[in-house]
């Protein structure tokens, strides 16, 4: 089989060990998507979309067109860039997502907003080095109004929870997950720590999967918080995050690309 990774970065250690295990017996080639342009032929059995530029999308879209199956499809990975997208389609699921707003410029909604309780206020679009922090109160928000004020965001109310996020990833139907504390917490974030799927709430990794046909996600991830007794919010999806540092996730991620291959050549 040939597979084909659409990244900058083939290095990452999930790609790294997850061609490793296939390159004895298949072939694998990166391509950089602000450098490839469109992709020679003839095309791989199988695209890893590891990448969330417009480069990246474009040639996803452009090898789409041409056939060739790609993990995650263009249209799923963009729509999960759109937190406002995301959020409406998750509510609209009956996902228990957080309730979000959109508000527009940061700037010319702080000037009059009056929050009478916390709120967490994100870039609609998701991206590395995004705005999303918690605001307390009407002086919370105006500071953070001075350093975004002409950034897009969506407000959420922040929900109860004891300053841990739950990281939940899946690659196909098998679900990973580990601890981390929240960046919202009082003092910042903090370090990852394993978790056992079995020692998630009862129903968590159903929900985790529910989320991937909901969004159309093979490999992706789900921020959840616990408000208490188990009850999940989700307050975020990622498509193709990094998945680092979880046993076996590379040997899914290669057993998903052959899978995947192989249905495309069918």
């Amino acid at each position: 089989m040939r597979i084909g990774l659409i990244t900058p970065e083939p290095g990452h250690p999930l790609l790294a060990d997850t061609t490793a295990l296939l390159a004895p017996e298949h072939e694998v080639e990166a391509l950089d998507p602000a450098a490839v342009g469109h992709a020679p032929a003839p095309l791989a059995d199988v695209y890893l979309l590891k990448s969330r530029t417009p480069h990246a999308l474009e040639l996803a879209r452009h090898l789409e067109r041409r056939g060739a199956p790609v993990v995650n499809t263009a249209a799923a990975t963009a729509l999960c860039q759109d937190r406002t997208e995301m959020a409406g389609l998750a509510l609209r699921a009956g996902l228990p997502f957080a309730a979000t707003r959109t508000v527009g410029a940061l700037g010319a909604w702080a000037s009059t907003a009056r929050p009478s309780a916390p709120v967490v206020v994100k870039s609609r679009l998701s991206r590395r080095g995004d705005l999303v922090a918690r605001a307390d109160d009407t002086a919370g928000l105006r500071e953070l109004a001075r350093e975004w004020p002409q950034e897009p965001v969506v407000v959420q109310p922040y929900g109860p929870n004891n300053g841990w996020d739950h990281k939940l990833w899946a690659i196909g139907d098998r679900v990973f997950s580990a601890l981390r504390r929240s960046e919202l917490s009082p003092g910042g974030r903090g370090p990852t720590c394993p978790l056992a799927p079995g020692e998630l709430p009862e129903g968590w990794a159903d929900l985790v999967r529910r989320v991937g046909a909901v969004f159309a996600l093979d490999v992706y991830g789900v921020d959840i918080i616990d408000t208490g007794g188990g009850t999940p919010l989700i307050v975020d999806v990622n498509a193709f995050p990094g998945i680092r540092g979880q046993s076996g996730a590379p040997e899914a991620l290669a057993a998903l690309a052959l899978q995947r291959a192989a249905a495309g050549r069918a």
